[in-house]
């Protein structure tokens, strides 16, 4: 496979320099990589300047409302089990209007790989303060500066049951490709926490901010599976910010446990008519 078959005929319109580019070339790369046949992925699209790449990512793609991105990608892989399903959110889509739906995917542990766009704003929205922004952040929302403390994708993720997170930095390419590939790879519920600058809407949080502060990490395979040890890490920014794969254990998916797919993927299983008006004259 070559990374060009993933391209569409429509053209990123993100502003020039913003980090998604980085998340699309590494995504593009992973999947490379990893061979597997286009018709086998599909990508679910959270509402937010992440959720643009649907038009320039050719693979099948599902835009879902503003952070049900989550819902729709379970019920996909719940369809099918054998198809690699990716759900593509934003920090604000995500941990916001998403907190709810990613806490409980967490904890069910479907087979899914979650890619969080995380720039501290919502950039699609011109730039207001995101759950992930830091405190004394200035922002649209925030004109005296962020008060609450904020979320960290990758802990937050652990904490809540996901057995793989893992942290990256757009402004490293090769090394966020190995990190997705990874994830995807990993059965079970995978996060990735992908720190982007926002170059249109943060100041503060920029290329140079970030290779001043992020050090990569090495961490045995025993010490990956502590839950208490990852979480501290992954809870770790600001002078030093370790990225990484950060927790990585193995335990049964969501898929794993259901019912309904005893007898096979959904998608496979024969179609039942149902008389519509008989069931619903039950609620008459």
């Amino acid at each position: 496979m070559k990374e060009d078959q993933f391209l569409t005929a429509t053209k990123p319109t993100w502003c020039p320099g913003c980090g998604n580019f980085g998340i699309w070339m590494a995504l593009k790369n992973a999947l490379t990589k990893l061979a597997i046949p286009r018709e086998n992925i599909v990508i679910v699209y959270g509402v937010g300047c992440h959720g643009n790449m649907r038009d320039w990512m050719n693979v099948y793609g599902v835009e879902g409302l503003h952070g049900r991105a989550l819902p729709v990608a379970q019920g996909i892989k719940l369809a099918n089990p054998n198809l690699t399903v990716i759900a593509i959110t934003g920090d604000g889509d995500c941990l916001g209007e998403g907190g709810n739906h990613f806490i409980h995917a967490a904890k069910r542990n479907p087979n899914i790989t979650v890619l969080v766009h995380n720039n501290e704003v919502y950039g699609l929205t011109t730039g207001q303060a995101s759950p992930t922004a830091q405190i004394g952040m200035v922002t649209k929302s925030t004109p005296t500066g962020v008060v609450d403390p904020p979320f960290t994708p990758s802990s937050l993720g652990i904490f809540a049951g996901a057995t793989f997170a893992a942290r990256g930095f757009t402004g490293d390419i090769p090394f966020l490709a190995e990190l997705i590939r990874a994830a995807i790879i990993h059965k079970g519920f995978s996060v990735v926490d992908m720190l982007q600058p926002c170059v249109t809407f943060d100041k503060i949080h920029t290329y140079q901010w970030y290779r001043e502060r992020i050090q990569k990490v090495n961490i045995s395979e025993e010490s990956l599976g502590d839950k208490k040890q990852s979480i501290e890490l992954a809870s770790t920014f600001g002078e030093k910010i370790p990225i990484g794969v950060l927790h990585k254990r193995v335990e049964n998916t969501s898929e794993d446990r259901e019912i309904v797919l005893k007898n096979g993927p959904l998608s496979l299983l024969p179609t039942v008519s149902v008389d519509t008006l008989e069931l619903l004259s039950q609620f008459q």
